[in-house]
């Protein structure tokens, strides 16, 4: 395992990604739209419609931090996502629900390994925070599900633009007082990964799905297979 001592004295906080990478969102949300895209005669593949509607609110809530004309919620944008898939393919759908289906982000669950790791980490004396594109109220809807109380739960609503733009990291700096020298970023997703280094801030490529990080002067400073393993190298095991 590579020494990241050095890292680990100088960081004094944690600031974690939720969807993707607290929360088991693939997985997650293909058990509850399986069972509903059955019952409307959708031959396909549920973890594909996951796939598409996560990537189309991905695109949309970019051109929304893009255009600069005010924050649109997390949740009206995927609203639009959703509704977006469903016409693509072809499914009959009624506005409740698309509500039902987004609502269901609030309940996911964490990986296996998070919670432990959370623990551990926390022992070892680091703060721990969320920064999030969801909303406040889903964050805090998802809280009992997630099962681990954050030192700071912090939604973009907070700058008004969703990640990467430079407005989400430095609202952690505003909210905790936190250097962002001194923060480690937690992202299973490269572009977070990329914001929050180009900010300032240190950052943990989290690489359960094995995927090359690719080529960019942002380069994380970790690259771990999962929590277990950071919790390892920031705790010396």
């Amino acid at each position: 395992m590579e020494d990241n001592s050095a890292l680990a004295r100088e960081i004094g906080m944690l600031v974690f990604d939720q969807y993707g990478t607290v929360v088991d969102m693939q997985k997650g949300l293909t058990e509850i739209a399986t069972p509903f895209l059955k019952e409307k005669g959708w031959d396909g593949e549920a973890h594909r419609f996951v796939t598409w509607w996560r990537r189309t609110h991905f695109e949309n809530s970019m051109i929304d931090a893009l255009c600069d004309r005010g924050h649109t919620p997390y949740r009206q944008i995927g609203h639009r996502a959703v509704s977006f898939v469903m016409d693509r393919c072809g499914i009959e759908y009624t506005q409740d629900e698309v509500r039902w289906l987004v609502g269901e982000i609030e309940n996911l669950k964490p990986f296996p390994d998070v919670l432990d790791a959370l623990a551990k980490l926390r022992k070892a004396g680091y703060k721990l925070a969320i920064l999030s594109n969801g909303d406040r109220d889903m964050l805090e809807a998802a809280k009992p599900h997630i099962g681990f109380e954050m030192d700071y739960t912090i939604s973009v609503q907070e700058s008004g633009y969703f990640k990467p733009a430079w407005q989400t990291y430095a609202s952690v700096e505003d909210i905790t007082g936190e250097e962002r020298s001194s923060c480690l970023f937690v992202a299973n997703h490269a572009f977070d990964c990329i914001g929050a280094k180009a900010f300032g801030m240190r950052t943990a490529f989290i690489d359960r799905r094995k995927r090359p990080f690719g080529e960019t002067p942002h380069q994380p400073d970790m690259i771990v297979e999962d929590f277990k393993s950071l919790a390892a190298a920031l705790t010396n095991g």
